[in-house]
């Protein structure tokens, strides 16, 4: 199960998709794709909508996480569109009923399509309000019986604190469930964690900016963090 957040289709822009970097990110899951890994994927809306700050200004919670969850499919699409350009077939699979642009979630077909070598993004996150699409990523991998989540985000791993602010963080290597908990790091939110905590999954955060980074990891090479128990 691959994670990344809507914000990394963003590339250096302010909002919205760059198609340069989606592509790129599509490469690096070709490079995996092409080691027969089977793939799922969650992405996340931030680039287009963001429920959590929709309903600080005044939206109600659910309307603005449905809205959030729209997000996730067109991301989704366009992710689907880069790889299927290299010959990835791809399917986008959604939480909400939407049959013109996707297929519903139906867990057994979903599990032909991986076994088919099929690419599955999982969009609209768990179909509910007042999840994350860390929640949502988490609950697929567990469904999917994958091996692992990897978290794909700007920094190439776990730090105590940010290290973009601080000089003096430091990364860990491997680090436990519960103490991601405790020390409140912000690897994915607490529901997410919780989960895979029960389900025994491994979350594997590493950076996506850095080409060839997802393929290293599987090959047992690159910087990254293992959250386990």
């Amino acid at each position: 199960m691959l994670k990344i957040s809507g914000e990394a289709l963003m590339g250096d822009q302010g909002f919205g998709l760059h198609p340069p970097t989606v592509e790129r990110i599509a490469r690096e899951v070709q490079t995996v794709h092409e080691m027969g890994v089977e793939i799922c994927m969650v992405i996340g809306g931030g680039n287009i909508f963001r429920g959590l700050q929709g309903s600080a200004q005044g939206m109600e919670r659910t309307t603005a996480d449905y809205m959030g969850m729209l997000a996730t499919v067109m991301n989704a699409l366009a992710m689907q569109s880069s790889l299927e350009s290299l010959g990835i077939h791809t399917r986008v699979i959604s939480a909400i009923t939407m049959n013109e642009v996707a297929e519903p979630y139906i867990r057994r077909r979903a599990v032909r399509h991986l076994e088919k070598k099929r690419v599955c993004i999982f969009a609209a996150g768990t179909g509910n309000p007042y999840f994350t699409t860390d929640t949502a990523a988490t609950l697929r991998a567990s469904e999917m019986s994958c091996q692992a989540i990897f978290k794909g985000t700007k920094v190439d791993g776990v730090y105590d604190k940010d290290p973009a602010k601080h000089d003096d963080a430091k990364r860990y290597d491997v680090i436990s469930y519960d103490e991601v908990l405790q020390k409140h790091l912000g690897v994915m939110d607490a529901s997410a964690i919780a989960l895979a905590r029960e389900n025994h999954l491994p979350i594997v955060v590493f950076s996506l900016d850095e080409p060839g980074g997802f393929r290293g990891i599987l090959a047992g090479e690159g910087t990254y963090t293992i959250v386990r128990d």
